[in-house]
C-alpha cells in the first residue's frame, strides 16, 4: 500500500481513508479489540475513542499514518516511559485517571488508564519524534 507523502488536502484525505480501512480490517481480525502489552503486563484496548483521536491527528503526517499499520506490533512491544496526569481541560482525556507514554522505535504511544474500569486504552500513536 502506497501512503501519499504530500501535505495537500487530497493526500490528507487519502491517508485518512487508509487509516479507516486499516482499522476496519484490524477489528475484523481482532474482535476483542485488545492487545497484550509486555511492558505494562496488561491489555491495551482499542476503543472508538482511540480510532476517533487517531483519525483527527494521524492523517496529517505520512509517518503517523504508516505507524497505524503496525498497530498490533506497536501495542504489544511498546515500552513504558512515564506516567502523567491527563491534560487539564481536555474533554477527550477527562475519562482517564492518568496518561502513560510508551515508545516503540521512533513512535510515541499514549495510553490512557480509564477512571471507571482501570482499563488501558490506546489514545494516540505518533509516527516519530515530537518536534520541539
Amino acid at each position: 500500500m502506497e501512503i501519499p507523502r504530500g501535505n495537500n488536502r487530497e493526500d490528507i484525505k487519502a491517508r485518512r481513508q487508509i487509516i479507516k480501512d486499516f482499522y476496519a480490517g484490524w477489528i475484523a481480525k481482532h474482535p476483542d479489540k485488545k492487545v497484550w502489552n509486555k511492558s505494562l503486563n496488561a491489555y491495551i484496548h482499542v476503543k472508538n475513542d482511540s480510532i476517533n483521536e487517531t483519525l483527527g491527528h494521524a492523517p496529517r503526517s505520512a509517518e503517523a499514518t504508516e505507524a497505524q499499520t503496525h498497530l498490533t506490533e506497536i501495542l504489544s512491544e511498546a515500552v513504558y516511559v512515564e506516567s502523567r496526569p491527563p491534560k487539564f481541560g481536555d474533554k477527550n482525556q477527562k475519562k482517564f485517571s492518568k496518561m502513560l507514554l510508551l515508545r516503540w522505535n521512533n513512535c510515541r504511544v499514549l495510553v490512557g488508564k480509564r477512571k471507571t474500569t482501570g482499563d488501558f486504552v490506546q489514545y494516540y500513536i505518533s509516527g516519530g519524534e515530537r518536534k520541539k
